[in-house]
């Protein structure tokens, strides 16, 4: 924990004060240094990467990031493995070796992800979590990382399928809590994230009073508000928060007003990424400890009437689970057939195509950029993105608009 004097009129008996809390302090000395709590720190930008043929480490762009997490190991036999280790090894050594560019980025591993299982095993027993500790320790040191990001979705919900018990919510906080007392045995300080939903029913599962004594910061998944099953058309990745009155008299309206009446959700609201963290910040969580994500990919809808230009409307399904950033600029963007809606309300970019029928949700280099400026504007910890691979490697890129956003 950073903690600083900014009044020159600090007494003695002040001094003695500060240093007989941080003496009473539960957390270890270098967990309080490498917890980040200060909110003139420059904000993070942190990138979830995949490895690919096509993107090697070697051509990534390291000086416009601060974090860089590799994805995925998954649990096996209770343990923190690559499914491949053969074939991921030599590459997140590579990444590893891109230090030499960019001294400062920090590189980390990410566990789990969507329909990864094993987790509510593993955080079973004191036992059990020891064992997984173990190897991620043993993980850390054999490829020379920063930290790493739990990605368990979901502690109490199933998510595709995953196995979940109601022990998961004491359970998850006693592994985070594992894993930063792991993490702090090492000489340099090592960094602790979590991958957290973008909804509020997840918190209903995850003591964040408790679990942010242990991370450095959760990383909000603000994306997927509108899920790759909804046959509704909707913002998949928004900033600005949209009340259910200014949706009214559309078909998204009333299939959210009846999910809100049958109790299957909170509110009558659409999400965002405003509204979650007004949430988190409302429940105690430290802004500088949030992370805000952003989506480095699309939904598209097929069948979608031209009301509204297509937005909040009944569609006939989703014509693609989703696409790459790069994939929209070139067959979209560039498509005269599509054009580009900004609902100012929303923060958020969509495209239709009245000839084809079919909307695009998605984040584009205004949006991104302007979710930077909002984390900066909030004090929050910065921005994330998944998945760097998905953005184009062209000039003008999301990560560019991003990094010009930060820091120019």
């Amino acid at each position: 924990m950073k903690i600083k004097l900014t009044r020159k009129t600090s007494t003695l008996p002040q001094l003695l004060i500060l240093i007989f809390m941080l003496s009473c302090s539960p957390q270890s000395k270098q967990s309080e240094e490498s917890i980040n709590t200060d909110s003139s720190a420059e904000p993070v930008i942190m990138a979830y990467y995949v490895a690919e043929r096509t993107y090697e480490p070697e051509k990534i762009p390291v000086e416009k990031l601060s974090h860089i997490i590799y994805s995925f190991t998954n649990v096996i036999d209770g343990e923190m493995k690559f499914r491949n280790p053969e074939a991921a090894g030599p590459k997140i050594e590579a990444l590893v070796k891109q230090k030499e560019r960019n001294p400062d980025l920090k590189v980390m591993i990410a566990c789990g992800g969507w329909g990864a299982d094993g987790f509510s095993d593993m955080a079973l027993t004191e036992e059990s979590r020891a064992k997984f500790i173990n190897s991620a320790a043993d993980f850390i040191k054999k490829y020379q990382l920063d930290g790493m990001d739990m990605d368990w979705e979901y502690p109490g919900i199933s998510g595709a399928g995953t196995m979940s018990r109601p022990e998961d919510t004491q359970n998850f906080t006693a592994l985070m809590k594992g894993l930063r007392e792991m993490l702090d045995t090492f000489d340099s300080p090592k960094i602790l994230t979590f991958a957290s939903a973008g909804w509020k029913r997840y918190y209903d599962f995850v003591d964040m009073g408790e679990v942010m004594k242990y991370a450095d910061y959760t990383n909000v998944m603000t994306y997927d508000q509108v899920s790759g099953v909804s046959i509704y058309t909707g913002h998949h990745t928004p900033l600005g928060d949209v009340s259910s009155e200014d949706i009214a008299g559309t078909p998204f309206h009333d299939h959210l007003d009846s999910l809100y009446q049958n109790g299957e959700s909170p509110d009558p609201d659409p999400r965002s990424a405003q509204k979650i963290v007004d949430f988190l910040i409302k429940k105690g969580v430290n802004p500088n400890q949030i992370v805000i994500g952003s989506a480095f990919y699309g939904r598209v809808w097929k069948g979608v009437p031209p009301i509204n230009n297509g937005l909040y409307q009944l569609s006939g399904g989703l014509q693609i689970g989703w696409m790459s950033y790069h994939r929209i600029r070139e067959s979209y963007e560039q498509d005269q057939n599509f054009q580009r809606f900004w609902d100012e309300k929303a923060q958020a970019p969509y495209l239709y195509n009245s000839k084809d029928r079919l909307m695009v949700s998605y984040d584009d280099t205004v949006s991104v950029a302007l979710k930077t400026k909002y984390a900066m504007e909030k004090g929050l910890g910065g921005i994330m993105f998944w998945e760097l691979g998905n953005d184009t490697k062209e000039e003008g890129s999301l990560l560019d608009a991003i990094y010009k956003a930060a820091y120019e």
